[in-house]
């Protein structure tokens, strides 16, 4: 019944838009490009045939399209900020194509004295004209822009745009955050297609993977139309690749630089070339980019607990917070990110036009990590009392590494790719546009071979637990040494485990969409549908190593490197020691009988490991109505239905906990989702508007939710289930944005948002109470997705970008760029391990306040920019308790960059990065107490540009 109402809503849509319809009679079509003076393509131009009221808006390729043009003469105008306006009388015949080329010349801004109004303010006015002229809320960046910041990958180059922040790995921008909502709740797409992720356990895109020399606009939209997929509760993030130029075009970086905190180099370079045939038919661009970045980071991490065992009752009495579990770490790592793309288009008439885009993305990250680890530390109470009046605990050292061959070079090597291929094609049939795209895309993570050698200390020479002398007088900074020197001697640990990993994670993604439009009196009704096929396994493997000799009971005779460092960025109270080498670890042979035992483990993988298929089928039906001269409607439905199956394992245990086999499970789950939206647009005058939008969006649980396995980790006690009957998180949401462009190419934008979201996901914690989970389990830690109830948020944001030019002299050639977003959320339904419902929550992942800014001074020959990007602190993971909840810290980074223009070809640049040495931070339920602080140091990189483009 659903079904054949939704149907009924489709018809009714259709019948009432192609009543509008007009059966225009000897009409014609204009089909245009808009270049600047360099050739570059300029998007969001407005195209008008200003008396019958009828344009176009340039696609992102300087393209448009006019269909159903009476014949005759007419005047067309073209306007653009930053640029003269452009008129040109042109002819439309009857059932032909009328082909415009027309060229736009700056004008429009007066900065004589800088020189820079083409070439540099180019980038900053195609993103605003883009930005102006659509209809729903979006935000755009142009490559130009992107070149300004000093960010080597696209998720440092996205976190600049208003409302968003970004997750860091390794000191680099890895998963987005939109408006404050966790990644989960977003999408990236490129070109139109969903960007698979090469990660196991979630959907978040590794926006690290791209460089940003690969991509020529980025374009958010935060209120979706019908025509996009709808998985966007928080926005979509469009990455749109380079189009071949219109005349010939070499560009090309080569630079160098250094990390802080290893001292080492950084390596980086990149190249385009692109052209078109003589007859302007055929184009092509093939770019190819390189960054090998040799780096690390210093890291503690704290695990705090507020409960102890009394000596005197034998119950659980709860204590002032201490550390359970403290890690230093120090990592070492090599990443070197490689690209390649390649980009064909071929006009083949006037009316019809196919292009292929490539891109092969593929980043080596090698890493070794040395952990000392003091674990299951209880504390001490003065006899006959409960007072604490010390600590003891165990002590472990392991170092992470792999094997000795060309690629993991005695690393651990986590090797990433992500592929696209997509065809596509535009064609106009009279009054009909018809454009489509198939595209086949990939993901994988393969990490082999990844090596592990952990030596314990559990007793001191008198057999008693290792006194430790626990410092917690700085809380954001707690330290942890031994009590007695000597009880920790090197010669005093035993080996706990040799260990080997593989780990494999591949996901593919095919899709077809196509799209129809035809022009209404007033407007244009597009309809068309997209099929997404998807299918992502998982295949891990995990082996013990047991020593056949004595090679390894004494490990102070072991090659050992000692990682202790004056510099460790978290301050040189934290003394990480020796450690086995990685070189020695990677030479060993683990296939030898007569050296090791190997032994594989199965209740370490084989829980995770899973088969997930995924198909999506989406149809939709768009209206575009110009009730004015002011106000525009665009209005539609989306429906879209998902279909899903997983399998995952359930491993057996018998009553001593050992393998008792393994039960494959397969579910099935779908459901359908009607989702209508519509945006309203009012335009004040050319460059004022206020534009509403009413969106509702989804987003799709994780796979790994999704399947129905169990995973028990008995060293830490825990067991993961997954969830089959998980619902999908929907969301209705209302946006209003106010709008004023400055003819000088900039804007003053502000507004508010609201977000009504059901059937968010979160991991519920609880504790079993008995063995029907597996033997041996009761007691264990248990953690499994489920859905909350509902949760709201409520929001403003505000930005201004704009050149200085009303101040005197020199001070005129500064400009400003700045935006802030706040937020406030609230959910229910989140429960903690006993059942009761908690009200003291945010919507996990919702940063409350988001800030961008960044301050610009160019002229003829220097231009630079100090950036700054800030975060507020949110909660990241729900414990059991207020006192459990883990939050991801506050973060502040300022970035400076310059260029200095030696010709019109050629320029030398300069970057640093992270200058506040802006660490990642978790706490665990207040600011003070720190759950994980990771330092990552500086970076500083100085280089060439070299650009050369012919008309």
């Amino acid at each position: 019944m659903r079904q054949l109402n939704t149907l009924r809503l489709f018809l009714c849509i259709a019948v009432f838009s192609l009543t509008a319809f007009q059966t225009f009679s000897q009409t014609g079509t204009i089909q245009g490009l808009i270049t600047d003076e360099n050739g570059f393509y300029v998007p969001g131009a407005s195209v008008s045939l200003e008396s019958i009221k009828k344009g176009d808006v340039t696609n992102f390729d300087g393209k448009f399209t006019i269909v159903a043009v009476p014949a005759g003469t007419y005047t067309l105008k073209v306007t653009y900020l930053g640029y003269k306006d452009v008129e040109q009388s042109i002819t439309v015949k009857q059932n032909q194509t009328t082909k415009v080329s027309l060229q736009l010349k700056s004008g429009g801004i007066e900065l004589n004295e800088i020189q820079i109004k083409t070439y540099a303010l180019s980038g900053q006015s195609k993103a605003l004209n883009k930005q102006k002229n659509n209809i729903n809320i979006t935000n755009v960046v142009s490559t130009d822009q992107i070149g300004k910041f000093p960010d080597a990958n696209i998720g440092d180059a996205v976190k600049r745009i208003p409302g968003i922040t970004m997750q860091v790995d390794q000191g680099e921008a890895r998963n987005i955050i939109i408006r404050g909502l966790s990644p989960q709740l977003n999408s990236v797409t490129l070109n139109g297609s969903r960007i698979p992720s090469a990660e196991g356990d979630n959907r978040n895109i590794q926006m690290d993977l791209i460089p940003s020399d690969m991509i020529q606009s980025i374009q958010v939209n935060k209120a979706v139309t019908p025509d996009m997929e709808a998985d966007a509760i928080g926005g979509s993030v469009n990455l749109i690749t380079r189009t071949a130029p219109q005349g010939f075009r070499l560009s090309s970086t080569a630079g160098s630089g250094l990390n802080t905190i290893t001292n080492k180099r950084i390596l980086n370079g990149s190249f385009l070339v692109g052209n078109r045939s003589k007859n302007k038919k055929f184009g092509w661009m093939i770019s190819a980019t390189v960054n090998d970045n040799d780096f690390g980071s210093d890291n503690v991490e704290a695990e705090w607990v507020d409960e102890a065992e009394s000596p005197l009752t034998g119950n659980d009495i709860t204590v002032s917070p201490y550390i359970a579990e403290s890690d230093i770490r120090t990592y070492l790592v090599q990443r070197v990110r490689r690209s390649f793309s390649a980009n064909f288009d071929y006009q083949i008439n006037d009316n019809n036009n196919i292009y292929l885009k490539t891109m092969y993305n593929w980043r080596d990250d090698r890493e070794n990590r040395y952990r000392l680890r003091y674990r299951s530390i209880e504390p001490i109470f003065t006899p006959g009392t409960d007072q604490i009046s010390g600590y003891e605990g165990e002590i472990r050292r392991q170092t992470k590494g792999g094997i000795n061959n060309d690629r993991n070079k005695n690393t651990r090597l986590e090797d990433q790719r992500m592929q696209n291929y997509t065809l596509g094609g535009k064609h106009v049939f009279g009054k009909l546009e018809f454009d489509w795209f198939g595209s086949l895309a990939a993901a994988s993570e393969e990490r082999l071979n990844e090596r592990y050698i952990e030596y314990e200390l559990e007793e001191n020479p008198a057999g008693d637990p290792i006194r430790l002398q626990v410092n917690l007088n700085n809380t954001r900074f707690p330290v942890i040494n031994p009590s007695v020197a000597t009880d920790a001697a090197l010669n005093r640990y035993s080996l706990k485990e040799i260990t080997e990993e593989n780990q494999f994670t591949e996901e593919k993604d095919v899709n077809f969409v196509a799209n129809f439009k035809l022009p209404t009196k007033k407007g244009s009704l597009k309809f068309g549908g997209r099929i997404r096929t998807k299918s992502k396994d998982r295949n891990n493997d995990f082996f013990e190593l047991d020593p056949t000799n004595a090679t390894f009971d004494d490990f102070s005779a072991l090659p050992l490197t000692n990682q202790t460092d004056a510099n460790f960025l978290a301050g040189s109270r934290y003394a990480a020691g020796q450690y086995v080498d990685p070189a020695f670890l990677g030479n060993l042979n683990f296939n030898d009988a007569s050296l090791f035992d190997k032994e594989s483990v199965v209740d370490e993988f084989l829980g995770g490991n899973y088969d997930a298929k995924e198909d999506v089928f989406a149809g939709y039906i768009m209206i575009t109505h110009k009730l004015n001269d002011k106000l525009t409607l665009l209005g539609g439905l989306r429906l879209e239905t998902t279909k899903i199956e997983t399998t995952g394992n359930i491993v057996n245990f018998d009553v001593n906990g050992d393998f008792d086999g393994v039960t494959s499970t397969t579910e099935n789950n779908s459901y359908t989702n009607i989702l209508p939206g519509l945006h309203l647009k009012y335009d004040f005058t050319k460059n004022s508007s206020l534009r509403f939008a009413w969106t509702n969006t989804i987003a799709r649980p994780n796979y790994i939710d999704l399947v129905p396995f169990r995973n028990i980790i008995r060293e830490d006690a825990e067991i993961e289930i997954g969830n089959p009957e998980l619902n999908p998180t929907t969301s209705m949401n209302f946006d209003l944005l106010g709008e004023q462009y400055f003819k000088n190419v900039g804007i003053l934008s502000g507004g508010i948002f609201y977000k009504k979201i059901d059937n968010f996901i979160y991991p519920l914690a609880s504790q079993t109470t008995d063995d029907s989970l597996g033997a041996n389990t009761t007691g264990f830690d248990t953690t499994r997705p489920v859905n909350g109830d509902d949760a709201s948020i409520f929001g403003f944001e505000f930005a201004l970008q704009r050149q200085l030019d009303f101040l005197p002299g020199f001070l005129k050639n500064f400009s400003l760029y700045v935006n802030y977003t706040y937020l406030t959320s609230s959910a229910n339904g989140i429960r903690n391990e006993d059942g009761d419902e908690r009200n003291d929550l945010d919507l996990p992942n919702t940063a409350p306040n988001m800030f961008n800014g960044s301050l610009g001074y160019a002229n003829k020959f220097f231009s630079g920019r100090l950036s700054a990007n800030f975060s507020d602190s949110y909660i990241d993971e729900i414990g059991g308790n207020a006192f459990e909840d883990r939050y991801y810290d506050k973060q502040f980074f300022l970035d400076f960059n310059a260029t200095f223009t030696i010709n019109k070809n050629l320029r030398i640049y300069a970057d640093v990065n992270n200058i506040t040495d802006q660490p990642l931070r978790y706490f665990q339920g207040v600011s003070d107490r720190t759950m994980q602080m990771e330092y990552y140091g500086r970076r500083i990189t100085l280089g060439l540009k070299y650009d050369l483009f012919k008309k």
